[in-house]
């Protein structure tokens, strides 16, 4: 935990003063800097071209129109498409301009020509083994199925779960499994920032590096920007640690990144494995306070199921490391050759959800369960903005009898993305669903459970940057020992949250109209 000299420094001027100008010349702040002047140029030039003459202007309307047909003719989702028709039809040489930049969805041909044929080569890794008929439920054999076939990533029997309502507890028992490590460590997340956490955890991987064990490392350039050395691999090599990071933003010559990897992934030895909502930096084990108390959930897998997490890892790094290495030496039973058939119940399925495919793994996984749920279906999410289905799968489940009761934050992170996500409330709320806002602070999780028997851990939230344009991993269970654990944890954080009523937020001819204006721009967030 922190020492009182390290929060004190914290309230510090001195420290504040440091902590401000550091953030002003960051890296972070310089190419958000960078990327809003090249955009303000780009405008600028379009929106004098559209003055210049009325030809100029009449070959921005052509243009917007065949921008629009161009929006309608991809596979897009409905409302992704309506959000930019109503940007381009309302201002079209900006609207041109930004879609341009930001508008597709469809990862870059360069990350598509390294991980699709990453991803092909070692299908046949990923390959369905465990016989799956004992789960008697055909419609969940049937979920488990499509996450085999669709997904590519197979379901396993005999393995341990433990579940985590907070990260402070996750962190523990993480950090002893790194400490007890003899033969590789991996690890991927969105964000690692420095900080005490950090510090600790590194302090480990140095020591595993000295006694031979295999330390990698993937972060997200953009998640970490703000939190980490733009030097930071050449630090970490030169400590013996490998790491990479995943697409790298340079603005000036490439504005293509909203394709990030979001996958929180650790894989100790190859049969040990976690994987949820906490990423590495302070707040996430509520060592620094920046939205009230932090809320995240995680879960840790023993046994052969973690083989889907090493190799979601694995596929990442060779593709972008230009690496060809056999996959077999980090199989789960090569330095745990005890069976785990007795080890744990029921079944765990660790996927990956990715923008280079049209299967909406993370969605279609939430759907699933929503629409299977005869008792109950909760669920934990930090945003909450969906699409047209999930709406309309939320509204018909809680019509049907079903308690759907969904918590989101009292304290958001993001102001903008809060407003929207209040905007669904009332028609969720009108359909029979509660909406539950933690009050002690930022509910991070992104946890679902429903009837006591199916449930899902893991990296997505319930938006569209997590639907659609992210990397994201997550382990949907089944009759797992840990499914129990999930359910307390949802009624006990049910006794500190504050009930929002039909009707709690836009009611007013102005306010309904700022809500509408919301909801259209929601996709584009």
């Amino acid at each position: 935990m922190s020492t009182l000299s390290e929060n004190k420094g914290k309230h510090d001027p001195q420290h504040a003063l440091s902590k401000f100008f550091s953030t002003i010349f960051s890296r972070f702040t310089i190419t958000l800097l960078l990327i809003f002047l090249e955009v303000v140029l780009f405008a600028y030039l379009m929106l004098e071209l559209e003055n210049y003459a009325w030809y100029v202007t009449l070959f921005f309307a052509v243009a917007a129109v065949i921008t629009n047909l161009f929006v309608i003719w991809k596979d897009y989702n409905p409302a992704y498409k309506i959000a930019w028709i109503v940007f381009i039809s309302a201002m079209p040489a900006l609207g041109i301009v930004c879609y341009l930049l930001f508008g597709n969805k469809r990862p870059t041909r360069r990350m598509r020509s390294r991980l699709m044929p990453q991803d092909a080569a070692h299908m046949s890794d990923l390959a369905q083994q465990d016989d799956l008929s004992g789960i008697e439920d055909e419609r969940l054999r049937t979920t488990t199925e499509y996450i085999s076939e669709k997904g590519h990533f197979p379901a396993w029997k005999g393995n341990s779960t433990r579940y985590y309502p907070l990260g402070d507890d996750w962190y523990e028992d993480m950090l002893e499994d790194l400490k007890k490590a003899e033969h590789f460590i991996f690890m991927e997340y969105f964000i690692i920032g420095r900080g005490s956490m950090w510090s600790e955890i590194l302090a480990v991987l140095k020591e595993k590096v000295k006694q031979g064990v295999d330390v990698r490392i993937i972060y997200d350039d953009f998640g970490s920007m703000k939190v980490l050395p733009a030097n930071f691999v050449k630090l970490m090599e030169a400590e013996g640690i490998k790491a990479m990071s995943f697409n790298t933003v340079h603005p000036i010559f490439s504005l293509v990144y909203n394709n990030r990897d979001h996958r929180k992934i650790c894989v100790v030895d190859g049969y040990i494995g976690y994987t949820g909502g906490a990423n590495i930096a302070d707040e996430y084990i509520n060592r620094e306070e920046r939205f009230g108390h932090w809320k995240d959930a995680c879960v840790r897998i023993e046994g052969n199921a973690v083989w889907n997490l090493t190799v979601m890892f694995l596929n990442m790094w060779d593709a972008f490391k230009h690496e060809e290495e056999d996959y077999s030496p980090f199989a789960p039973g090569v330095w745990h050759p005890e069976p785990f058939d007795e080890k744990g119940k029921g079944v765990v399925q660790p996927f990956s959800d990715s923008p280079l495919d049209n299967e909406n793994v993370g969605e279609y996984t939430y759907l699933e369960i929503v629409n299977q749920a005869q008792d109950y279906v909760y669920i934990y999410t930090p945003y909450l903005i969906i699409d047209n289905e999930m709406e309309v799968a939320l509204g018909l489940a809680a019509k049907r009898g079903v308690d759907v009761t969904i918590v989101t934050p009292h304290i958001p992170d993001k102001p903008l993305v809060f407003s929207i996500t209040r905007s669904y409330y009332n028609t969720l709320i009108s359909c029979g669903v509660k909406i539950k806002e933690y009050t002690p602070g930022f509910v991070h999780s992104k946890v679902c459970i429903a009837d006591d028997r199916m449930a899902m851990v893991g990296t997505v939230n319930m938006d569209f940057r997590s639907f659609f344009f992210h990397f994201e991993d997550g382990a949907f269970m089944i009759d797992t020992e840990c499914i129990p654990e999930i359910r307390k944890d949802f009624e006990e954080t049910f006794g500190i949250c504050e009930d929002k009523p039909k009707g709690a937020y836009y009611q007013n001819f102005f306010a309904k109209l700022y809500g509408a204006l919301l909801r259209v721009i929601s996709p584009l967030v």
